[in-house]
């Protein structure tokens, strides 16, 4: 068979392996979270999960996207964003109801307050919600006005990637304090270096943003020193350390 023959077959394979791709960048990052929710949900307790992590990722979100409009990337990393901003603020509003309700006798808190002392742990959905729009008013009128600056916006685009980045670096300096990975998933961090090599391999092959690529290898790095600790600290238990426990944190693919 002439080797034209096969490009009928090719293309839609090919089409379909990008489609794939694209879809599974798009919703990848989410994935982690939805049983996660379902858990936090049927049980009504929120403890073991840490709502800065969604702090980390609106903020890195929020920038990607302005980033987007100085410097057009791949569309479906712009749509990765969106869809992380909403899962984040679904993650936000259940956590936050649950832990109000188990709460008695405490004094309530609010955006309004401008109290530093409890900035991201307030009363009401509503709060966290006046806090990303005014996060986003003012970096988006910021971007607005320096968006012909080439410097400022690269720099944009290396915070946005860089924050996100640093997500699992808290996880792997408490298990250095710790010198353990006691009740920590290894299922969960095999699932962040998976995810993050293939998020990374998608950068380079699409050309993305440079800060992309380095942003991503750096993740890659982190999600391999964390699995070198639980290698290390199960075959050659630490002394103990006296920390308080604390529930293993989780990160975006």
């Amino acid at each position: 068979m002439e080797p034209g023959g096969l490009e009928w077959l090719l293309v839609p394979v090919q089409q379909l392996v990008s489609w794939g791709a694209a879809g599974a960048m798009v919703f990848g990052g989410v994935v982690p979270y939805i049983p996660q929710y379902r858990d936090i949900r049927r049980t009504q307790n929120a403890e073991g999960f840490s709502t800065y992590v969604c702090l980390v990722l609106l903020v890195a979100n929020i920038l990607r996207i302005l980033f987007w409009f100085g410097r057009r990337f791949e569309s479906p990393l712009l749509w990765q964003s969106i869809i992380m901003i909403i899962t984040m603020l679904l993650m936000l509003k259940l956590c936050t109801e649950i832990r109000v309700s188990n709460e008695l006798n405490v004094k309530r808190r609010s955006f309004a307050d401008f109290d530093l002392n409890y900035f991201w742990h307030w009363s009401k959905f509503t709060d966290y919600v006046q806090c990303v729009l005014t996060f986003t008013g003012v970096t988006g009128y910021i971007t607005y006005l320096w968006l012909d600056s080439s410097l400022f916006v690269e720099t944009l685009g290396f915070l946005a990637v860089f924050t996100e980045a640093m997500l699992g670096v808290p996880q792997l300096y408490r298990n250095y304090q710790n010198r353990s990975t006691e009740g920590m998933s290894i299922k969960m961090v095999l699932m962040w270096t998976s995810g993050d090599t293939f998020k990374t391999v998608y950068f380079i092959l699409n050309q993305a943003p440079f800060q992309f690529s380095i942003c991503g290898l750096l993740q890659v790095f982190v999600d391999i020193a964390i699995l070198l600790q639980v290698y290390l600290y199960s075959h050659y238990p630490q002394k103990p350390v006296s920390h308080t426990a604390h529930p293993a944190s989780t990160k975006a693919l």
